[in-house]
């Protein structure tokens, strides 16, 4: 099996290296042999979200230079949680977290090969923490952990005045056992997480010396804010969810569509899979050119392919194309339709037998402020339906004009455009 030697300098240039253990003995490790790592995922949530996405591409990025992944998804850690500026967490059931195991395992496993030299491997930390015992974790994990040092965590200090339970702040020995166990097991000796989970990462490294001895690695990917110096991950509609029924594709798409000029070379390391030269042509370009939006173009198409799967993109694209390009709306999924139209608002009809006239529909969209309006828009050809110049203001929709059954577009010039759904 060949080993890609130069996977840490990639990783570095990608700005995924926030903070490392021994940078020369990591470099070393991944550039010589088929190092087993893991990262971990804990079912807090239904789904994964742009955050973990950073994780599950990182951990694709090592196998596909030679190492062997263990993903862990957390059903032992999930039902804690790690402690959080904000307060305690809502404990979940068991049930629950059973469940949102299955959910987050089957999002992981698409991103990853399980065939081969270094196949990947699902992990779940329940298996080898339930049978353990509190007297025996005490003894063999928390004798191992000064007090003093788990005070000093930043989440932990923040958290000392307004109060922590002792469950949040155990979470730190929790990790760390995992770490423990994958290296006594399995022979991990890598983890990696996102830049929050520093102070865990650092204790699972030190558990491992400590207790057997032995000598392990890990980094930390940084915590990507835009420019404005505020945290990414979020939409009008909450986070950025992989899950789509959760978060529609379309909405997904036009999150990295929409993304700022100057976060373009940045997102383009860190979520795609483009080389180096690619990235650098597309950075120079966009720079050039920035209003034709190459590089946000590239970005969303990409990044949505991986997630949600090329055939998905193609509908999306087709669908933005339809409504701000023209052509004919009836090819289009109406699923994807629809999500594209709840975002540009939605207008809901009962019946298809009785729809109102073009211009009623103009005003109660909003498009058009009176009746007026509308019939003005009309005779000067501004009005659309389907892409389809309206001509007469009382010009009243059938059932043949539904795309997929239920939907009108109803658009005003070139970009003004919302939905009206048949119900």
């Amino acid at each position: 099996m060949s080993i890609d030697q130069t996977l840490f300098d990639d990783l570095e240039w990608r700005g995924l290296i926030a903070h490392s253990t021994d940078r020369d003995a990591l470099r070393a490790a991944l550039g010589s042999e088929s190092v087993r790592f893991y990262v971990g995922f804990d079912p807090t949530a239904p789904s994964l979200h742009m955050g973990h996405l950073v994780q599950v591409l990182t951990a694709r990025r090592l196998q596909e230079a030679g190492h062997t992944p263990h993903a862990l998804v957390g059903g032992a850690t999930g039902m804690i949680g790690d402690p959080r500026d904000s307060g305690e967490r809502t404990m979940n059931s068991a049930d629950t977290v059973a469940e949102w195991v299955g959910r987050v395992r089957a999002q992981v496993e698409p991103f990853l090969s399980f065939e081969g030299p270094n196949a990947a491997r699902m992990v779940n930390n329940l298996d080898w923490t339930q049978g353990v015992s509190a007297l025996d974790f005490l003894r063999d994990v928390g004798k191992h952990f000064p007090v003093n040092r788990m005070l000093a965590r930043d989440v932990v200090r923040k958290r000392l005045e307004s109060g922590i339970s002792y469950t949040e702040f155990s979470y730190v020995l929790l990790q760390s056992f995992d770490f423990l166990s994958l290296y006594r097991d399995r022979g991990v000796t890598l983890q990696f997480g996102g830049s929050d989970q520093w102070g865990n990462l650092t204790a699972g490294v030190e558990l491992i010396r400590r207790a057997d001895g032995g000598k392990a690695h890990a980094f930390a990917t940084p915590l990507l804010t835009k420019a404005d110096g505020t945290k990414y991950g979020k939409t009008e509609g909450g986070a950025l969810w992989l899950d789509p029924e959760m978060l529609s594709p379309y909405s997904f798409f036009q999150f990295w569509l929409n993304v700022e000029d100057e976060k373009i070379g940045e997102l383009l390391r860190v979520f795609t899979f483009l080389s180096r030269s690619e990235i650098e042509e597309i950075e120079t370009s966009h720079s050039e050119k920035p209003f034709l939006r190459t590089g946000q173009k590239v970005l969303a198409e990409h990044v949505t392919s991986l997630v949600h799967g090329a055939d998905e993109t193609a509908r999306i694209q087709a669908a933005s194309a339809a409504l701000f390009g023209g052509g004919d709306m009836h090819g289009l999924s109406p699923e994807t339709l629809g999500a594209a139209l709840r975002q540009a608002g939605v207008l809901r009809v009962e019946g298809a037998e009785s729809l109102p006239t073009a211009v009623d529909l103009l005003v109660e969209t909003g498009l058009a402020k009176s009746k007026g309006d509308a019939r003005r828009t009309v005779a000067e050809g501004g009005a659309y339906i389907n892409n389809v110049r309206v001509e007469d203001p009382e010009h009243v929709p059938s059932r043949a004009d539904l795309v997929g059954g239920s939907w009108l577009v109803l658009r005003k010039g070139k970009k003004s455009f919302k939905g009206v759904e048949v119900v």
